[in-house]
């Protein structure tokens, strides 16, 4: 089941489109190759440290921030000619990029004092320091994030040649340098700090269940648990890709891992090859919105809204269930769409054979979840589920995280803990975070210019003026708005940027806040499937042979009935229910009729538009019931009594006609 199904080219493709979303980094041997390792590991147990102990938030950031300017200067190249070479300017950028931080850090609580008023060795500083940051952005993410990024500095500095409303004062070069690099409301402000905390303490943890045999588990679990059916094939992707959320935390890394196995099964009971990659695209798109382990973007709406992670999970779960709800309603359609025939795929083992053997990754994955139950933070959860992690792995041989041999006496202690999976996971940990962590600095960047600016403000007055005050309009503009800067930048960067500019205009309309975040963090995941970002799609279609626009196509298909979800819980209040009300202690006082009406409607309205745009329901559906199924989804989506109505008697009305074709079709079935 887990044979390699990718040839050599396909592969090469694959690793393309991986290094695109992580990064292309260098691949070096020897005394270097060892040296990179054992500072990411170095690195990891300083944050898990951190985690544990208490390390003041200042130093912190900044060291978190010179850890991966260091590591990203090492390990990728500058240009694509100097791959797997390090050169010199690669040293002095990784050594300055130290010395700052140091400059920083010896300065103390006196270097922050000064920030209003920078002497010009601070201005030099915070200068190199930004530059480096850009470089960093533009060798891990591109020059599209960096354009975006000098643009956000150019308005700082030029704001006062602009025409109103976008005008301000304008800042000089002493004031914005002093700003964004001497105060914790520039580089490291919240984007750094919530990178600093949670979202390198999951790509650790993420790591741990990789390494431990997590991924393999869930994907064989999945076979088992799925199979004997066509449909179990679809099935076996929607949940795979769930519980593949966890350890990749990418939405490629998961849609090339499931791929490599499940496509010669989608090929088999008929799947059409662009269709194929769509689902396994949709499958991974999934990834990311999935608890207890979200995108990185999720970390930033607690930490923005001053907020538990524990709600971010609760606000996510209704919206999860419901994509995912999609994607079975559209396997399902699937089946009689394609004619498919009932082909058995034998599992080496029964799921409750793979279930007593490595139960303890199911309980590593929710862990996170039990210890913020129980009161625990969400950097303390991750910690303590990495620890539990690490030593339930101890409990089988091939998933030991050290080798049992090293304990046995059977291999060297230190050369056994170097190449031993814990080292492994140690060291992708760190270096798994530095895409996203560059990102992170850059996009303080963009907030520092955002909060001194007033931009925020400005743009939200914008949009409601040119949406003449309604919500709808609002909302439609709010989710083109995130659409079009995911076209450009990665999921994390688009929502940071929307949050700062498009989420003051929805809540100034009464949108609840987190509401509005969660809004806006949706559709930044949605961006991940348009091209030229399209990365999943693009893997997928590399993987199932078809054409990659084609299958970008197919993906949005599989993901549609899940895209008007959003307007649910900004457009009503009744629709916030959706979100659980975004609080543990507003459960208590939750009305838990109204929630499950609404998510009832949801559920609903995602069945007529996976009818509706599949063009198949229980039979072959005729134009004018594809036309009122997508009219139903889209009315039931909206949460009003008339909308509902208007749904119910649409989606009733097809629901008749269909078993009416139906029956005519198979008169035996009578």
């Amino acid at each position: 089941m887990n044979q390699n199904v990718i040839d050599n080219e396909t592969q090469e493709k694959l690793d393309a489109f991986i290094k695109q979303e992580e990064g292309d980094s260098n691949d070096y041997k020897g005394l270097l190759a060892i040296f990179i390792t054992l500072v990411a590991i170095g690195m990891s147990l300083f944050h898990l440290y951190a985690a544990y102990s208490i390390v003041p938030t200042h130093q912190l950031r900044v060291v978190h921030v010179a850890l991966v300017l260091f590591l990203v200067f090492l390990s990728f190249p500058i240009a694509a000619r100097f791959k797997n070479k390090l050169m010199f300017w690669d040293v002095l950028f990784a050594i300055g990029s130290v010395a700052i931080a140091y400059y920083i850090l010896a300065g103390g609580d006196e270097l922050m004092d000064r920030n209003t008023a920078p002497n010009s060795t601070d201005v030099m500083v915070g200068i190199a320091l930004i530059l480096l940051i850009l470089e960093g952005v533009r060798r891990t993410n591109g020059m599209v994030l960096v354009t975006v990024t000098v643009l956000f500095l150019l308005y700082a500095f030029f704001g006062n040649y602009l025409p109103a409303p976008w005008t301000h004062k304008g800042y000089d070069l002493d004031r914005l340098v002093g700003y964004m690099f001497m105060s914790l409301e520039g580089i490291y402000g919240t984007a750094v700090d919530v990178s600093a905390t949670l979202i390198i303490l999951f790509t650790i943890f993420g790591a741990f269940l990789q390494f431990t045999g997590a991924g393999k588990f869930f994907i064989d679990f999945s076979f088992a648990a799925m199979g004997g059916k066509s449909s179990g094939v679809g099935r076996t992707i929607v949940l795979s890709s769930f519980l593949m959320g966890g350890p990749s935390g990418s939405g490629v890394a998961t849609t090339v891992t499931v791929g490599s196995v499940a496509a010669p099964m989608l090929e088999k009971v008929g799947y059409e090859k662009n269709a194929a990659g769509g689902l396994l695209a949709a499958g991974g798109l999934g990834a990311i919105i999935s608890p207890p382990v979200l995108g990185a973007a999720a970390f930033l709406i607690a930490d923005f809204l001053k907020i538990s992670y524990l709600d971010v999970l609760l606000m996510a779960t209704i919206p999860t269930i419901l994509f995912y709800l999609g994607l079975f309603v559209m396997v399902e359609i699937d089946v009689r769409k394609y004619g498919m025939k009932n082909i058995h795929f034998p599992s080496a083992e029964s799921a409750w054979s793979l279930t007593k053997k490595y139960w303890f990754h199911f309980f590593s994955l929710i862990s996170i979840v039990v210890f913020m139950m129980f009161g625990f933070s969400p950097v303390m959860s991750v910690f303590w589920a990495t620890v539990v992690s690490a030593l339930s792995s101890m409990l089988r041989e091939d998933t030991a995280i050290i080798p049992w041999a090293w304990f046995k006496g059977k291999q060297p202690i230190l050369s056994g803990l170097y190449k031993s999976s814990l080292s492994k996971a140690l060291s992708s940990g760190s270096t798994g975070v530095l895409a996203i962590a560059a990102t992170c600095a850059g996009a303080g960047l963009i907030v520092g210019t955002v909060t001194l600016t007033g931009l925020g403000l400005k743009f939200s007055s914008i949009v409601i003026q040119y949406a003449g005050g309604s919500l709808l309009l609002t909302a439609i503009f709010t989710a083109l708005i995130v659409w079009i800067v995911g076209l450009a930048v990665p999921v994390t960067a688009s929502y940071i940027i929307c949050a700062v500019i498009a989420a003051p205009a929805l809540i100034n309309l009464g949108v609840p806040a987190f509401a509005a975040h969660m809004f806006i963090f949706y559709y930044a995941v949605l961006s991940e499937v348009s091209p030229p970002t399209a990365l999943s799609p693009f893997a997928a279609a590399a993987i199932c042979k078809g054409n990659p626009y084609r299958t970008t196509l197919q993906t949005w298909k599989y993901v549609a009935p899940a895209i008007l979800v959003p307007f649910m819980f900004v457009l009503d209040k009744s629709g916030v229910s959706l979100l659980l009300m975004g609080s543990t202690s507003a459960l208590e006082q939750a009305d838990w009729t109204q929630i499950a009406w609404i998510s009832f409607t949801a559920v609903v309205g995602i069945i007529c538009l996976a009818g509706g745009l599949q063009g198949w329901f229980i039979e072959k559906t005729k134009v004018f019931e594809r036309v009122i199924m997508v009219i139903s989804g889209v009315a039931l989506a909206y949460p009003s009594t008339e909308a509902d109505l208007i749904g119910f008697i649409g989606f009733a009305l097809v629901l008749i006609t269909q078993l009416i074709t139906h029956y005519k079709l198979n008169p035996k079935s009578t």
